[in-house]
């Protein structure tokens, strides 16, 4: 029995487009902050660290001890409590008092965190000060129930997130705007850096120069000294169009094509065609008459069949572009894989002026 095989083609095209600096770069030193801290959980319903894991119980004996409770680590035995590790993201210019999201997740041997309750953790930077402290409940997304053969989990129950679950008790280390800044592209780019440049002093005057691919220093003009925020939420907005290079990403697997839309391809003549040679042998058996002194004889028969199909041309002209020639071979029944080898085979012969990356 033949499986019929469905090729299918995605192809998409990206046309240039303006984008804002705020898209396109970061004032630098403005930046999210990583947070990190240890805590416990409590509240959990015996599915808590188990006995192997001796942070936990060591932690916990720590905390009381703080609350003027004396207990051996070694004789502490409970279920409802995991020891965990909590991250966060500072982001820049945040304030004492307001509040950030932070991720909770297992260390030990916890088999789910579902019920849990993170008790007052500080949240510390690599300078080692503390810059938020978090505390409440946590929601995992999903949950854990049985046991042993009988069990049910759905999702990942020793991960969680308490939402606004931080409180910042130090400001971010974020520097004040001053009289020069400097902006770093995300995508490293000469051509993109001087057109920036531009943008800016044709709307303030010359006040910014393109130091490397990827950096622009601006002066904040002397009327604007006083409404550095302003000038910088206006310089935000500028609208720059980003200069990318020419590249095309091919998905095998899913025949999804991804491209720039004035991808240019040289002159070049594309042949095409399937040659495809089938032979069959079929065993056929010949039984001698009744009571014959005969033996019976098995007789391969070999049939063999030649078929080719007629070539398929393709011809490209003088500024043609990647798109003009993925829908011509798709016009003339050309299969993901043959488009994607195609594409391949001109970066190979130099006709092809794109970086070809196949994921």
């Amino acid at each position: 029995m033949k499986k019929a095989l469905a090729s299918f083609l995605l192809l998409v095209t990206l046309a240039p487009a303006a984008s804002r600096l705020k898209e396109l770069t970061s004032i630098e030193g403005v930046r999210d902050n990583q947070l990190m801290g240890y805590g416990l959980v409590v509240g959990l319903a015996g599915t808590g660290d188990r006995r192997q894991t001796l942070f936990s119980a060591q932690s916990l004996a720590n905390l009381l001890e703080r609350m003027g409770i004396t207990v051996p680590a070694t004789a502490i035995q409970v279920k409802n409590t995991a020891a965990v590790m909590i991250t966060a993201v500072l982001p820049p210019y945040a304030r004492p008092g307001s509040r950030i999201d932070c991720t909770i997740a297992a260390m030990g041997d916890s088999s789910s965190l579902q019920g849990g309750v993170v008790l007052m953790t500080g949240l510390k930077a690599p300078d080692g000060q503390t810059y938020a402290v978090a505390q409440g409940p946590l929601v995992i997304g999903g949950f854990a129930a049985g046991g042993g053969s009988n069990a049910k989990v759905v999702n990942h129950p020793t991960v969680g997130r308490i939402p606004n679950g931080a409180i910042i008790e130090r400001p971010s280390p974020s520097p004040p705007v001053g009289q020069v800044m400097r902006l770093q592209l995300n995508h490293s780019d000469f051509t993109t850096a001087s057109r920036i440049s531009q943008a800016i002093n044709k709307r303030f005057g010359p006040v910014a120069h393109a130091d490397d691919a990827a950096s622009v220093s601006v002066a904040i003009p002397a009327a604007l000294q006083k409404a550095s925020t302003e000038f910088v939420a206006e310089l935000e907005n500028l609208t720059v169009e980003a200069d990318r290079t020419a590249r095309i990403v091919v998905n095998e697997r899913t025949g999804t094509i991804v491209m720039g839309k004035e991808v240019r391809i040289a002159p070049v003549a594309i042949l095409q065609g399937n040659l495809t040679v089938e032979i069959q042998t079929t065993l056929n058996v010949t039984q001698p008459n009744a009571l014959s002194a005969g033996t019976t004889q098995v007789t391969p028969q070999v049939n063999m069949g030649v078929k080719e199909e007629q070539a398929r041309n393709v011809l490209l002209k003088q500024g043609a572009t990647v798109e003009e020639l993925v829908r011509a071979l798709t016009s003339i029944g050309s299969t993901p894989r043959d488009i994607i080898a195609i594409l391949q085979n001109l970066k190979n012969a130099g006709a092809l002026e794109a970086d070809v990356e196949v994921i």
